[in-house]
């Protein structure tokens, strides 16, 4: 079973969180996110900490008090500190160029892949195969991330597409052929 909920969220002294009836405000030096609460879960704040409380002990409303509270401590880490994703193209003539808020990918299709970027998310491509993705929403970031890694996504054969920078991929052996 999960406590992940019951924790305290710290609240440093640069942010400000405002809860109103089902909605907590949290505004910080790179921004501000709200997150609607559901039905049957609450928040308050008490002595610089943020806590999540929950009116029952159904399983559905356990996993909405853990999912509220780790949703809530992401948006003020992201006020904070902000959120950066790294892909990197590897292959032959792959690569990326960003034009305003969009971003064209060039991975060995015919055609070059426009991907246009949400609002709050930024993004820099350093070498041409090195793109890296900033935002002050976690979820935001990863989601866009996940986006431009289903492009292409790597080989396992060839060890070619695009993938996370870190992301350790097992090449498989191909096939053996006839002698």
């Amino acid at each position: 079973m999960s406590r992940i909920g019951r924790r305290p969220i710290v609240i440093p002294s640069q942010v400000d969180v405002k809860i109103s009836e089902k909605e907590v405000a949290v505004k910080g030096p790179l921004g501000r996110l709200t997150w609607s609460l559901p039905p049957g879960v609450s928040a308050q704040v008490e002595d610089g900490h943020l806590n999540v409380l929950r009116a029952g002990g159904g399983a559905e409303l356990r996993a909405l008090h853990g999912l509220t509270r780790a949703e809530l401590s992401n948006q003020i880490e992201g006020v904070l500190q902000g959120y950066e994703r790294t892909l990197e193209l590897t292959g032959v003539g792959y690569r990326a160029q960003v034009q305003g808020q969009s971003l064209t990918f060039n991975v060995g299709f015919s055609h070059p892949v426009l991907l246009n970027l949400p609002e709050g998310v930024k993004a820099t491509v350093d070498k041409q195969t090195v793109v890296s993705l900033k935002g002050i929403d976690k979820r935001l970031v990863t989601q866009v991330a996940a986006k431009i890694r289903r492009v292409k996504s790597p080989d396992v054969y060839k060890q070619k597409g695009i993938k996370y920078a870190g992301e350790i991929l097992r090449k498989k052996a191909g096939k053996a052929g006839k002698k």
